[in-house]
């Protein structure tokens, strides 16, 4: 099973010709809602590449709430953990242009209220994947993280948006997934992403995978590391993608796949993420995702 900790919000996205500048306005034609936040983006992203997946976050007692929490049970995931806060549920407003860019303002609301005693202890146990992100109180992550570890449950983050972590929390990770910026953050200086992901693995004992954008993704491991392509699209629109990229590649491990063959559908899913418009929207089911298997190579050993 995966267990998904982490934020849940409804998203505004606009589609506007050029981002604004400070102190710009930019006028468009319209907007539209879609379900949003980096733990149900991931969520529902793993629940349709066919794992068996569990929500726990908060929402608020509102419009927002019913919307977000529909969109997840319409993707498959459970949602019994996901609890009611008295603060407004989670907003997100995204700005994507023409080639696809996007600026994002993100008010946490009900997020802010988000707590470890959530989850249940008997679900911490080998056999069950806990994904967090960095959207909810690091606190309430990284003890969340901790118990999991300590409970023989497999712990990934995505350290998204990226922050300094406190001494311990790499320590209790099994996985830890940045891009490039967030690389330099976890490990607290520049450098080549291989670099940077190979000093953390060894480092910390654990995988770091650094997801590169149209460079595809990079991992680092216990088990040596690996290199693995984007899949080439048409690109729409890239809010979905990491979450996309995480989501299916939490899935995939908790599906019993080795790294390499996790990484591969993880890069599938994030390019035909890019193919459509939306963070919750454009996400490939696991019959899309197989289908283009034969499109991306596959993934090779880390020089």
């Amino acid at each position: 099973m995966l267990l998904v900790f982490g934020s849940l919000n409804v998203d505004m996205l606009f589609r506007v010709a050029a981002l604004p500048r400070p102190g710009e306005t930019v006028l468009c034609p319209g907007y539209e809602l879609a379900a949003g936040g980096k733990g149900a983006n991931q969520a529902a992203a793993a629940a349709r590449a066919g794992a068996a997946v569990r929500m726990v976050g908060q929402v608020g007692d509102d419009g927002f709430g019913r919307y977000a929490r529909e969109a997840l049970a319409v993707a498959g995931v459970d949602c019994d953990g996901i609890a009611v806060s008295p603060k407004p549920t989670g907003i997100a407003v995204i700005g994507v242009d023409r080639r696809g860019e996007n600026q994002i303002i993100v008010a946490s609301g009900a997020n802010l209220d988000v707590d470890p005693e959530q989850v249940d202890h008997a679900l911490l146990r080998p056999g069950t994947t806990v994904l967090c992100q960095n959207e909810v109180p690091p606190g309430a992550t990284f003890a969340l993280l901790e118990r999991a570890r300590a409970s023989g449950a497999r712990t990934v983050l995505n350290l998204a948006p990226a922050a300094a972590l406190p001494p311990g929390v790499l320590d209790a990770l099994d996985v830890l997934v940045v891009n490039e910026l967030e690389a330099a953050t976890a490990s607290g200086h520049e450098g080549e992403p291989a670099a940077l992901a190979q000093a953390l693995a060894a480092r910390h004992d654990l995988t770091c995978v650094v997801t590169l954008g149209s460079r595809g993704a990079l991992a680092a491991g216990r088990r040596g590391g690996w290199r693995i392509e984007a899949l080439a699209v048409e690109v729409l629109d890239t809010t979905g993608a990491g979450d996309a990229f995480v989501g299916v590649l939490a899935a995939a491990l908790d599906g019993g796949f080795a790294l390499p063959q996790a990484l591969r559908r993880a890069s599938i899913a994030a390019g035909l993420a890019c193919t459509r418009l939306g963070a919750q929207t454009c996400q490939p089911d696991a019959v899309a995702i197989e289908s283009r298997l034969a499109g991306l190579r596959e993934a090779v050993p880390l020089a």
